[in-house]
């Protein structure tokens, strides 16, 4: 029996919540949004699909949480604070146990990070969900992918890598002992957006530049150089440990190319190691120090224990390149 509710039903219902930090929220045509004085206004959108981002039986409420961490993560890469998210999905059906489950995931998220969802829309379709996320950052301050310096140290936090293996687990790929498997089922399905990091970064002088892992760590350091006009050398010996359990050659494709991270991986003055050291032990999230960028014309060059060059035959997803598995 095809379901009654409605379009204004099912926002009404699940989606309407008070949102004290916009002069106006949902309800009108547009919502009214005040930044502070003397910010500006990061903005970023990102679009999750059934079958290419997450899989069709994915927990809905883990894929609320998902939903609106990997727009936040696109703020914590630029040093902004998260204020306000605007919402739009197109769905295959009224399927409102599934519609509370993703509410529950989405406002989970929002309450940890303190944004307001303060617009959107629905329609029927093909399962599709679209966040805008809008934050704050100091006028003239905001990190970007073009302010690496040469000889500057490059970091990455937390574990690159453990979403793609969850990911490989879950398709057949690899079997992984079932500690691991929670563990690199977690990274993929509810990922933790370093809005802590990125703010620390940004108000501490810590970073010239910085961009989040999405695609693949050689990928995204890829952007981050040609943005730069650097090279970036990353030295194979100082990257994150391989998880003990995994096979080590599929666990280092994914920890270089993998992508579905959200960790942040950013570029510092070597003068910065110490109160990096100390910033990694207040936030309890390991920063690893594994390249540097020197002159040349945005390369990225992989090196073994000796410097020698290793090949790289794959560096991370394109949506629309071939032969992708």
């Amino acid at each position: 029996m095809p379901s009654t509710t409605s379009e204004f039903d099912l926002i009404t219902r699940y989606f309407a919540r008070p949102t004290p930090q916009a002069v106006l929220g949902p309800g009108d045509d547009c919502a009214l949004l005040a930044p502070a004085p003397g910010m500006e206004l990061a903005i970023t959108t990102d679009m999750l699909v059934s079958g290419t981002h997450f899989l069709p039986d994915t927990d809905p409420c883990q894929l609320g949480w998902k939903t609106l961490a990997v727009n936040l993560s696109d703020l914590a890469a630029m040093g902004a604070k998260p204020r306000w998210v605007v919402l739009a999905g197109s769905l295959p059906d009224a399927d409102e146990t599934w519609i509370a489950a993703f509410a529950d995931g989405f406002f989970a998220c929002a309450r940890r990070y303190r944004v307001d969802l303060v617009g959107g829309d629905t329609t029927r379709g093909p399962l599709n969900l679209c966040v805008t996320a809008l934050g704050e950052v100091p006028a003239g301050a905001a990190l970007h992918r073009a302010g690496a310096h040469s000889g500057d140290d490059l970091w990455v936090s937390g574990q690159p890598g453990l979403a793609a293996l969850g990911l490989a687990h879950l398709q057949g790929r690899t079997q992984l002992p079932e500690k691991l498997a929670a563990r690199c089922l977690a990274a993929l399905q509810k990922p933790t957006p370093r809005i802590e990091l990125g703010l620390a970064l940004l108000n501490r002088k810590l970073a010239h530049a910085a961009i989040d892992i999405s695609d693949g760590l050689l990928a995204d350091l890829g952007h981050l150089a040609k943005g730069s006009g650097l090279d970036a050398e990353v030295f194979q010996p100082r990257l994150p440990l391989l998880p003990v359990g995994a096979e080590p050659l599929l666990a280092r494709r994914c920890q270089l190319a993998g992508g579905d991270d959200y960790e942040l991986l950013f570029a510092a003055p070597p003068g910065k190691r110490h109160e990096l050291a100390e910033l990694a032990a207040q936030l309890d999230l390991p920063l690893w120090r594994i390249a540097r960028m020197v002159d040349g014309p945005g390369e990225v060059h992989l090196l073994d224990e000796n410097g020698q060059t290793l090949s790289i035959s794959h560096k991370g997803f394109d949506h629309f390149a071939q032969d992708q598995d």
